[in-house]
This record gives C-alpha cells, structure tokens and sequence, in this order.
C-alpha cells in the first residue's frame, strides 16, 4: 500500500487543480479550484477551447458572468471524472460585500442547474472575511453548501462553525511560509517540522475544537508545502493535495500512521470559544499572521480574476 492508498482509509482525499485531465491518475472523491489555478490551466492549449466556448456562449453578458460561465465549465468537466463535490469559488474582490456574494453564489448554482448538474455536488468558496462567513450563514440555511477559503486563525474557524458553514480549507503552507519567513535564517526546517510545523499546528487546533464540541463543519487542510504536512494531518476529514504532491504520496510506501482522531479530540478540556462581529474582528486583527496572510490571498485571487477577465476580454474581440 502506497501513501496515497494508507491515507485514503483516515482521510477524503481531494485533488486541488484547474488541470481536470491529471484527475483520473489520482482518483480523488472531490476537487477543488479557484481563479489562480483556472487562470494557469486556461493558458494551456487543452484548455483554451473551454475559453472560447465560455466566451462564445455568453455573447452580449457582462464580464463577470462569462467568468462565472466559465469557471462552471470547469466544474462541470470536473465533476464528470470524480464521484463527490466541485469547490468553485465566488469572486475574491466580493470578499466584503455579503449581499454581492450572496448573489454571486447563487448564480453560480443555478448555471450548474442548467447544466444538469446536482447543486448537492457543488460547494460554493467563500473568503473567511466576517463578511463572507455571513454570506456563507446565509446561504446555507437557503440550502446551498459552502467552503470557506482562505482560512488562516483559530477565531475564523470559531465563527465558520458558529455560522454552520459545510466546509473550511485552512491554509497550512502559507501559515508555514509567514512563521518561515518571519524566522529568517534562524528557521530550523528539521525542528518544525511534521506535529511542529506552525500550518500543521493550525489545523490540528482547529480540528480538536470542531471535534470535541460537536461541531459538524468539515476540515479540509489545504494549501500544502511538502509531504510531512499532509502525513502530519492523517485521519483531518479532508485534505485538498496538488497532483504533484498526490504524485509523491503515490511514490512512496514509508508507513503511515493516524495523526488526527475524533474520538481522542474529545477527550481534551477544551474551553467553548464563541465570537461576535467585534470579537472576531479584534481576535483577527491581534494575530498578524491570519491579518496578513488572508489579505494577501484576497489581493492575489482578485489580481488573477482580473487577468482571466482580461483573457476572456480577448477572446471575445478576436
């Protein structure tokens, strides 16, 4: 048994790409994506005819409804090839606006719907703003399921599970790259690494809290560095894994060993944590890490949806 198969009886396995064609290779149960990584894939010559047919079909429509046009194509090809759930993501630059990503959403199940496609496999990602984690409040309770993205803080976490949300992606390699970077040359890698790694760290909180609370929210760890993140995670009820890191896992037999229980989560003395809109933007603000890292990640989607944006605009004037 590879890693890959050992970690597959612990934790849903999900692959995070745009690349759908690498699907079939790793056959994970769900896929996630987002403007960063449809924007690589369109730029690839298997891909651009999806573009064109996006543009194509939405002739006369406003620019953001052929990218949502276009980001369903992709989700609908996706969900072709695996047996679970599509995360597509709402437009970063709405991360403050909860009527607007309300609305967004929305419209994004219903091109799903006209596709044929069961709005049960779809999870709307939402960025873990307060605004967003209202929308996603909002949403769920309208029957429509949600991934709240670009998690990176214990009290983000708190309020996603206070909101009833599906589903969150915490962050672990960028919360790796912050402490990493804020360390400089004194950063022992061997040190933090695996249970001591600060993303690794982040996630297991997150999980024990959910856990021993009763909380039904999903955890999917994301955003993954090296391989010793992923075993560090084993048994978390989902991780969302590049191809090429799948590739390692698939690579390899070293043994692999439970890292996260729900059973032993509910053991611990845990303190209840609950947030209201001040709370949770004070705990926010005093953690410097989660400030900048979920800014950060709003400015860099937004900056790739305006790219993809500018290449649908092309191919709509050519």
């Amino acid at each position: 048994m590879n890693q890959l198969e050992a970690l597959r009886q612990y934790t849903t396995v999900v692959a995070d790409t745009g690349d759908f064609r690498q699907l079939a290779q790793f056959q994970p149960q769900d896929a996630t994506t987002n403007p960063s990584l449809i924007l690589k894939a369109v730029q690839k010559a298997e891909y651009a005819p999806l573009l064109q047919q996006s543009v194509a079909g939405g002739a006369g429509r406003h620019i953001d409804e052929l990218m949502d046009r276009l980001i369903v194509r992709f989700g609908c090809e996706i969900l072709q090839l695996i047996p679970g759930r599509v995360s597509t993501e709402v437009d970063a630059r709405l991360s403050f606006d909860t009527a607007a990503t309300v609305a967004r959403a929305e419209r994004i199940v219903a091109m799903y719907r006209a596709e044929g496609q069961d709005p049960s496999r779809v999870l709307i990602k939402v960025a873990a703003t307060w605004e967003g984690i209202e929308a996603a409040r909002i949403l769920e309770e309208r029957g429509i399921r949600t991934n709240l993205t670009l998690l990176f803080s214990f009290a983000q976490a708190v309020a996603c599970g206070q909101a009833k949300v599906q589903l969150i992606s915490p962050f672990v390699g960028r919360i790796y790259d912050w402490y990493k970077s804020r360390a400089g040359s004194s950063w022992d890698e061997a040190a933090m690494a695996g249970a001591s790694d600060p993303g690794v760290q982040s996630v297991r909180a997150i999980y024990h809290h959910y856990k021993h609370f009763g909380i039904v929210t999903e955890v999917m760890g994301a955003s993954f560095r090296n391989v010793g993140q992923i075993t560090a995670l084993a048994g978390c009820d989902l991780l969302t894994i590049s191809p090429e890191l799948m590739a390692q896992l698939q690579a390899s037999d070293a043994p692999l060993q439970r890292a996260l229980d729900p059973e032993a989560a509910r053991t611990l003395q845990l303190e209840p944590v609950r947030y209201d809109e001040a709370g949770f933007r004070y705990a926010l603000n005093q953690d410097a890490m989660a400030t900048e890292k979920l800014a950060e990640g709003i400015r860099a989607f937004a900056a790739d949806a305006a790219k993809l944006e500018q290449l649908m605009q092309a191919a709509a004037a050519a």
